[in-house]
């Protein structure tokens, strides 16, 4: 498993992306070029990054719609690079959802210190990054981009798993998260829901067993390992 931070490079000037590369791969991330707006809309929705460096001309899928495409489904940090001083002023203006804008030429060690600052600042001391997105008002819950088909009641189940990994919680306990008026409803019925939202979870990603039975008590989520990547 890797223990470096994952960055997305997505820049179409050769050069440019294999220096900003070189630098990262220095300062001990992993770094992954892509050249392309739509592939790089691709390789992210494969495999998220921790850290998303793009530029704002594009071929295919400028960097503007792209990172709208992202804040769709990511709180990710953003760097845009842009090759015009005033541009920064607009695309403030346009309120894309970058975290921080770097106008080219720029100093590479200063990229570097913008990169380290922003995985500080979005992940506190740099928590593991999630595979799920929680939308609590539309009662969705999105695994690994993808929408999952859920009844309310495995959208209650699923978001309390979701929002305390690494916790084990007792059958009795989730009962009383789910139900509804039903006092005499057998705990065994978690094991039911459990089922099925393990289904639901292995229908987009079947590696994904991250819900895990904890012999006489119930059940803990983990955070499948290729998203669990400490600090660097």
């Amino acid at each position: 498993m890797s223990t470096a931070a994952h960055i997305l490079v997505v820049e179409d000037d050769l050069k440019i992306a294999q220096l900003v590369s070189d630098y990262l791969h220095e300062e001990g991330y992993t770094a992954q070029q892509v050249h392309d707006g739509k592939l790089g809309w691709a390789s992210f929705r494969h495999r998220t990054p921790d850290l998303l460096i793009l530029d704002l001309m594009l071929p295919g899928m400028d960097g503007l719609a792209l990172c709208k495409e992202v804040r769709h489904i990511s709180d990710v940090p953003i760097i845009m690079l842009t090759a015009r001083v005033d541009e920064v002023d607009r695309l403030l203006g346009l309120n894309t959802g970058a975290d921080d804008y770097v106008c080219k030429p720029f100093s590479p060690r200063e990229l570097m210190a913008r990169v380290r600052n922003l995985l500080r600042r979005s992940r506190g001391s740099f928590q593991p990054s999630k595979p799920w997105r929680i939308d609590e008002a539309g009662l969705r819950i999105h695994w690994r981009m993808h929408e999952l088909d859920l009844t309310p009641v495995e959208f209650r189940l699923f978001h309390l798993l979701l929002t305390h990994p690494g916790r084990v919680f007792s059958r009795a306990h989730m009962l009383d998260t789910i139900h509804e008026g039903l006092h005499d409803t057998s705990d065994r019925v978690i094991d039911s829901h459990i089922k099925n939202l393990r289904k639901k979870i292995q229908q987009v990603a079947p590696h994904d067993d991250c819900i895990v039975s904890v012999y006489g008590i119930g059940y803990r989520l983990d955070v499948p390992e290729e998203a669990a990547r400490p600090s660097p």
